[in-house]
């Protein structure tokens, strides 16, 4: 009898393990990718100057595939890459039949948003602003409700496109693109 309930229970439980898609990350993790240079991603703008063509220098929003489209160039791949990383592949791309000797700019103008979710009095998706912690994100979004956990938060990020949660302090950093759940309090 026991081992028909074991088999079961195996049985009921293995469909269920295929969809556990997110890792359980340490705290270490998001500190250390917190201090990683940048990485752009879709949502993020950016603002391109090639020096001396200015029908080539504007803002670039990063479409849902990771690309920005160019004239001259089209299609630029740039998720997951640095601004130093992109600034140079848009000038070997430009130097390949089209200018002699381009020099590009490239800076992230604004940020993906951010979201946070929970025990706050206005959950949504909200700007990125440079420097902010968790502690900061929930001022964003309006403060705590009586009933949050205000010690901690589950934070959600995407490092090398696979999302990773943990539990942090309010005191972590926040990257572009995050998720913040505020918990509620059981007393």
């Amino acid at each position: 009898m026991r081992r028909s309930l074991a088999v079961f229970c195996l049985l009921l439980a293995s469909p269920l393990a295929g969809c556990a898609t997110r890792a359980t990350a340490p705290a270490e993790l998001f500190a250390t990718a917190a201090e990683a240079p940048y990485q752009v991603d879709a949502g993020d703008r950016l603002r391109i100057i090639v020096f001396g063509q200015d029908s080539l220098s504007n803002s670039y929003t990063v479409d849902a595939s990771g690309h920005i489209s160019m004239p001259l160039i089209g299609q630029v791949a740039v998720r997951g890459q640095t601004p130093a990383q992109i600034q140079r592949n848009v000038e070997s791309r430009l130097r390949a039949g089209f200018l002699r000797d381009p020099k590009v700019s490239c800076e992230v103008e604004a940020y993906r948003p951010f979201f946070i979710l929970g025990e706050v009095n206005a959950a949504g998706q909200y700007p990125y602003v440079n420097g902010m912690t968790v502690q900061t994100a929930v001022a964003i979004a309006g403060g705590y409700t009586p009933r949050a956990q205000q010690s901690s938060a589950t934070l959600t990020r995407t490092l090398d496109g696979q999302p990773y949660v943990g539990e942090v302090s309010v005191g972590q950093p926040v990257r572009p693109g995050d998720t913040i759940k505020i918990r509620e309090r059981f007393f």
